[in-house]
């Protein structure tokens, strides 16, 4: 006797109704588990991360992140639990069906109803047979999104449609089993089905993602202000920068802000170009030169220096992790001056990363091959490469299908067993144990195991044709032949990213080293320009430099006008942003007169040795080890050089970095120091009006205005003993050094 309650069982009739196939006698196609099936249970959410596709699945049922792993889910949901998740016979009862429309309770809640086309497609399979992927499914070669790019209005709707393009030509719309995300909600929403609905004036992103593809479309909202065509037509430009970037503040309809005053110019290029303040005769030389080109010639002469080298030395070791914390003393040495030799001489950037991706021999006498000292594991060399010099994050592909990005499990393992070759021998370990030598060499053979499969992927770089696996020469040839290459979509752009990042502020790719697909840049057009010139260039980054110098974006000031102040990413005007730890520093050294000095390193236990040859370096910018002691320069954010990430840098604010001005013994020791500047020119017995110029322009690079003077001066001319003049200046010097106007860069 059937003992489910009546209202149970007509509800069991309807789904197993509903289920039944072919209701209408009508032949229809068998659903593909890989491109039908799997699809589904990506767009309902069921093998998120949240879900199903967590590592430990969900009450008791697991599926791959994603749908990475298509063979063990057709296992997971037919034959785990003994085949209890479907039921061919009967697909109305099949757990996939009961639990997802909450028939049966579900800890997931309700994924799609009963009469959904979710449901039918799944009843379909399951009537089947529920067939697995098969060798000779089609490939997925290509995802378009329509419209690729809209520009609209404030409120508008704009429905996306999303066309899956397979191996052997054939088209197909997949718009109903795409999920969809905006990169930017403050822009536009998109809803399940496709449909965006701008919410605010910008440029956003829609991601389309369908079985491991990505695509986008962009959306441009101008704002609301009415600006006439004539300010952009009238603008200043000194080349294809300029045009770009105007363009779209046209199209966004953002007034660009008047040029930057030259004092506060001059001051902007030193501390962007080579880190330092301009003196005062060289703001004040700057200042006075009114004949043509002087910007072009300020920018030959910053190229030219010395200090240019100290900064983009450092700049690099960041990206290139150079820390006494990895390497030893002697390897620290090498490798930076191996990183100073080729700023120095203006090598072109592919020929620097080539040199670093086929380096071999001593830690010693070849620098470079420290470059895999510091991750010595074929998976740490393949994402170190890849973030470094692509600006690609592939970690996520190393246990399932990126699911982010387009790079699968298998692509990961490939691109990692370009390095399974390369080994080692000599010291390992604890820095602190000698001196010894590592000597990096290639093995003629060896392979990396891909885990999920138990057998080693092909070799081969990142969507590029794999190697033979059985050829005995250095795998990393062709890695680095790929890596450099003019037609590779990432290495001009990865490495134009961070420069213009370096001038501007923000990246036109932000986070700067984030080039994922899903991640568009705020001015495509104007990434793609500045890759195809440093290209044209020889991938000479000088000449890079020069261009962003030279523009007429770059001169922009900070001024905000009602028509650019909801501006972020465009460059209306240039945005403020705090110094970098290591310039603030040697500004503040430079000023006070008195230099810094650095005698330990910290080592990844805690523990402090004495810094080999560091007692003579008095800049930070000179310092070739991250791992040198420095109260300061940890407050203020120093990339501390453990992974290669940007995100490692802070030059955000802190409570901590005001305390640390205020009370802290690095400026207030300094100004009181006896050997400072301040003693040698307060014995110069100098006016209260001398006093305040020099320090203003020492300080800020311009004069002080009538009402600082106003204040000050009276202050400076009551304090007749030298010992309270002297503190009245400290002061005044304090006060300064700890404003935003010092503090940040404009």
């Amino acid at each position: 006797m059937n003992t489910w309650p009546r209202t149970q069982r007509l509800i069991w009739l309807l789904l197993v109704w509903i289920a039944w196939p072919n209701r209408s006698g009508a032949r229809e196609p068998v659903p593909s588990f890989r491109h039908d099936i799997v699809p589904l249970l990506s767009q309902a959410g069921c093998n998120s991360g949240g879900c199903h596709g967590a590592l430990a699945g969900k009450g008791g049922f697991r599926l791959s992140l994603f749908g990475y792993d298509p063979e063990s889910d057709h296992f997971a949901i037919t034959r785990d639990l003994h085949g209890r998740r479907v039921d061919p016979s009967d697909p109305g009862r099949s757990l996939v069906l009961t639990k997802a429309t909450t028939a049966l309770k579900h800890q997931g809640g309700k994924r799609f109803d009963v009469d959904s086309e979710e449901y039918r497609l799944l009843a379909r399979w399951i009537s089947a047979g529920s067939p697995g992927p098969r060798p000779d499914d089609l490939t997925l070669t290509d995802l378009r999104v329509s419209p690729p790019a809209s520009l609209v209005r404030v409120g508008e709707r704009v429905p996306l449609n999303v066309t899956a393009i397979y191996s052997d030509g054939t088209q197909r719309d997949v718009t109903r089993w795409t999920k969809f995300t905006s990169t930017d909600e403050t822009v536009a929403s998109v809803s399940r089905e496709g449909v965006v609905q701008v919410l605010g004036p910008g440029v956003g992103a829609m991601t389309a993602w369908y079985s491991s593809k990505i695509g986008i479309a962009r959306i441009t909202a101008p704002h609301g202000h009415a600006v006439d065509e004539a300010v952009f037509a009238r603008a200043p430009r000194s080349g294809f920068i300029d045009d770009l970037v105007l363009a779209q503040l046209q199209q966004l309809r953002l007034k660009p802000s008047p040029p930057a005053d030259d004092a506060t110019f001059v001051r902007r290029a030193f501390l962007d170009t080579i880190g330092r303040l301009p003196s005062v005769e060289e703001a004040q030389a700057f200042v006075s030169d009114l004949s043509p080109g002087k910007h072009e010639r300020l920018a030959d002469h910053l190229l030219s220096r010395t200090e240019f080298i100290d900064y983009w030395a450092y700049r690099w070791s960041e990206l290139l992790l150079v820390s006494g914390s990895k390497l030893r003393p002697d390897a620290v040495k090498a490798y930076s001056q191996w990183i100073r030799d080729r700023v120095a001489w203006n090598t072109p950037w592919d020929v620097l990363v080539r040199e670093l991706l086929t380096s071999r021999g001593s830690s010693v006498e070849e620098g470079a091959s420290n470059f895999y000292a510091v991750h010595q594991d074929p998976e740490s060399m393949a994402e170190n490469v890849s973030q470094a010099f692509l600006s690609l994050s592939i970690n996520c592909a190393k246990c399932h299908n990126h699911p982010l990005e387009k790079w699968t499990n298998d692509q990961y393992y490939s691109f990692a067993n370009l390095f399974a070759r390369v080994r080692a021998k000599g010291w390992g370990g604890d820095p602190r144990n000698g001196d010894g030598r590592r000597t990096l060499y290639v093995e003629a053979s060896g392979d990396l195991i891909q885990p999920r499969t138990g057998r080693a992927q092909p070799p081969a770089p990142l969507d590029a044709p794999a190697l033979d696996a059985a050829e005995a020469g250095d795998r990393r040839e062709a890695l680095a032949a790929w890596v450099t290459a003019p037609s590779n979509p990432y290495f001009a752009r990865a490495i134009v990213n961070r420069v213009w990042a370096n001038f501007m502020g923000p990246g036109l790719v932000e986070p700067v080293d984030d080039l994922r697909a899903s991640n568009p840049p705020s001015n495509g057009e104007l990434l793609d320009a500045l890759a195809r010139h440093l290209v044209e260039e020889r991938f000479d980054l000088r000449r890079l430099m020069r261009t962003i110098l030279v523009s007429q974006t770059y001169r922009r000031s900070t001024e905000v006008l009602p028509e650019n102040a909801a501006d972020t990413r465009h460059y209306s005007r240039h945005f403020p942003r705090r110094l970098m730890a290591e310039v603030l520093s040697d500004a503040i050294a430079d000023l006070t007169g008195v230099p810094d000095t650095f005698t330990e390193i910290a080592l990844n236990d805690g523990s402090s040795e004495k810094a080999p040859d560091y007692t003579q370096v008095t800049r930070s910018l000179q310092l070739p080890d991250a791992a040198v002691r420095s109260y300061f320069l940890k407050t203020f954010g120093r990339h501390p050089r453990e992974i290669t990430c940007e995100c490692e840098r802070s030059n955000q604010p802190s409570l901590v970095q005001v305390l640390h001005l205020s009370n802290g013994d690095t400026l207030n020791q300094k100004l009181a120091s006896r050997s400072g500047y301040l003693t040698r020119f307060l014995a110069t017995d100098p006016a209260p009006a001398r006093i305040l110029e020099d320090t203003w322009k020492r300080c800020l690079g311009r004069s002080p205005s009538p009402a600082e003077a106003k204040h000050f001066e009276p202050l400076i001319t009551s304090a007749t003993e030298p010992a309270a003049r002297r503190e009245v200046v400290e002061d005044m010097y304090w006060s300064l050094l700890t404003s935003r106007e010092f503090l940040f860069q404009h």
